[in-house]
């Protein structure tokens, strides 16, 4: 695991992706790129946590697909992670994403589910759009959800409510809602940055370990 960063997998991404399809060497080109980036920074946390983001979406994002209109980032993470799951437990990806959450990410994990901060009914409750029962209710049954899926150790369903309490963080962070540095979201922003930083190693490792997967081709791909 602790093999996992930037230069390891880049040297084995510069030794193998002549066997990659074109969609999973782009994909793993460029979120290595960003994860890179990320590792630079060591008292930044705002900023590790953007680009440890961006190498994740580089490696799991895609454009709209036919059938799958209505898809929102939520269902994407979550099909992504079933398949690099489907890896994982195959023995190519060694129990690694079975082992972060369970060896490395509960306290962690438990931190981001118990924090309304990062739980958006409680900001469509702020905004005038949920009134403050349906959002506490809604965070009691995630929280519920969650803990059950703990209890049980279901690694994909943890990692999707994992994935929620991040992409609201994210969007805090990437529009504005959040002051650089700023001391009242230090918590949330060091865990995530800290989440961030062992889950995407793993992520791209995963996707190079079965390269026979079909991946789609990432959002904007080179031309000309």
């Amino acid at each position: 695991m602790n093999s996992l960063n930037y230069q390891t997998l880049k040297a084995r991404h510069r030794a193998e992706r002549d066997g990659y399809s074109p969609a999973l060497a782009l994909r793993t080109h460029r979120a290595l790129s960003w994860l890179q980036r990320a590792e630079q920074e060591t008292e930044d946390q705002d900023a590790r946590f953007i680009f440890a983001w961006i190498a994740l979406n580089a490696a799991y994002a895609r454009d709209q697909v036919a059938g799958r209109v209505s898809w929102t980032e939520r269902r994407r993470f979550r099909e992504f992670i079933r398949r690099l799951l489907a890896t994982d437990s195959a023995g190519a990806g060694q129990n690694l994403l079975y082992n972060l959450v369970w060896d490395q990410f509960p306290n962690s994990i438990r931190g981001f589910l118990d924090n309304q901060y990062v739980f958006q009914p409680y900001w469509e409750h702020q905004k005038g759009n949920l009134d403050e029962a349906a959002w506490k209710q809604s965070f009691s049954h995630s929280k519920t959800r969650a803990y059950r899926a703990l209890g049980q150790q279901r690694t994909g369903q943890v990692l999707g409510e994992l994935f929620d309490r991040l992409y609201t963080l994210r969007n805090q962070l990437i529009h504005g809602g959040a002051t650089w540095n700023g001391q009242i979201n230090r918590k949330q922003v060091t865990a995530g940055a800290d989440i961030l930083g062992k889950l995407v190693p793993v992520v791209i490792h995963l996707m190079m370990a079965r390269p026979g997967v079909e991946w789609e081709m990432g959002c904007y791909p080179v031309v000309g």
